[in-house]
């Protein structure tokens, strides 16, 4: 497990939404379907514009725990399907919707996306993040919110609860606080 964590403070998800909102809409809308869905980097970068037109996002898993990889309904939340509305807007339909400015209809790659969030958390003082931060980030909340891990080990396609307890960050967290409670 590498040291990507979740980012667990809300206000700073916020001042990273603002500023990426105000330099660029494109690199806004990634990390806000990021935090949003939990839908793995691989799986977003591939995600066409006809993906978002309605309610849910449609798309099939890269990695997954089943061979014929079944295609994936999320639905979105309004106020995410509002930005998405008005970034979509006059887009045609087989644009991809993280599209680079190289290629003609090309997405930015794993790296591009890895630099855009390193550059927006530095501006906010985080060091431990990643483009699985954004996933990360989702599964955290969606545990704290519901404390259900079975249902959250489905969402995320992982195979073992205590995989995805540890994924996102609340072994070590639980393990921290027993910790600090034995001061001898």
């Amino acid at each position: 497990m590498n040291l990507v964590e979740p980012i667990r403070d809300k206000e700073l998800i916020q001042e990273i939404k603002d500023n990426l909102k105000k330099r660029n809409k494109r690199n806004y809308i990634l990390f806000l379907l990021g935090i949003n869905t939990g839908i793995a980097i691989a799986d977003l970068l591939k995600l066409r514009v006809r993906d978002v037109e309605g309610w849910h996002i449609i798309y099939k898993r890269q990695k997954t725990l089943y061979k014929n990889r079944p295609t994936q309904r999320i639905k979105m939340q309004s106020p995410i399907k509002k930005e998405i509305r008005a970034y979509i807007k006059g887009k045609p339909r087989d644009e991809y919707l993280f599209k680079s400015r190289i290629g003609k209809n090309k997405p930015i790659t794993r790296a591009m996306a890895y630099l855009i969030l390193r550059q927006a958390a530095e501006e906010v003082g985080l060091e431990a993040i990643g483009t699985h931060s954004m996933r990360k980030t989702w599964g955290y909340f969606y545990y704290k919110e519901h404390n259900d891990v079975a249902d959250l080990q489905e969402q995320m396609g992982h195979a073992d609860p205590s995989y995805t307890l540890r994924y996102i960050g609340i072994a070590q967290e639980e393990k921290d606080k027993r910790r600090n409670k034995v001061v001898l």
